[in-house]
């Protein structure tokens, strides 16, 4: 059965303290979080932390707060191992261009579908809304109708540009 990182009976030093080649007291203040069985996740901590300062940092903690602020710490050294220069920032700030980039592309989503029922709207108004060409009927569903017809999208995706006139009123406005 092991017991914060140390097996009953023989006593086995957690990973900080096999990296740090010293005895693992029965109270060391690592061997909670940092297990044997996961050496590289002190390791990484080590590397940008330094073992005193996340030994101070632990002991300034309630041992109820300990655990997240190893997985802080556990985290950020992951991040600065892979991107010394930004760390979790540089993971952030990508994520937030993606959210960008996405609510554009939502947005112009969402200003093509206003076009779409407002055109499919007038369409309907029109007095040849029932003649469609090429339907054996004469007439067709109004999506039909949208379907045979070639429409003309109101944004470039490659300018980006949204044609404000042609979406009548506003799309934020409720």
């Amino acid at each position: 059965m092991k017991e914060s990182g140390r097996k009953a009976g023989a006593p086995s030093p957690c990973a900080a303290c096999k990296l740090l080649r010293r005895r693992c007291a029965q109270d060391c203040v690592f061997a909670p979080y940092f297990p044997a069985d996961e050496p590289q996740k002190f390791a990484n901590v080590h590397k940008v932390f330094g073992a005193s300062n996340v030994n101070k940092m632990l002991q300034e903690l309630p041992v109820h707060q300990r655990g997240d602020a190893v997985s802080s710490m556990v985290y950020e050294a992951n991040a600065r191992l892979r991107d010394p220069v930004y760390g979790c920032v540089g993971a952030i700030s990508s994520l937030q261009q993606q959210i960008d980039a996405l609510q554009t592309q939502l947005a112009l989503a969402q200003a093509e579908v206003v076009h779409l029922r407002l055109r499919q709207t007038a369409s309907s108004f029109s007095p040849h809304a029932g003649f469609h060409p090429g339907s054996p009927s004469g007439s067709g569903s109004p999506s039909s109708r949208l379907m045979g017809s070639h429409v003309k999208p109101i944004f470039d995706m490659d300018h980006m540009v949204v044609d404000q006139a042609s979406l009548g009123e506003s799309m934020w406005s409720c």
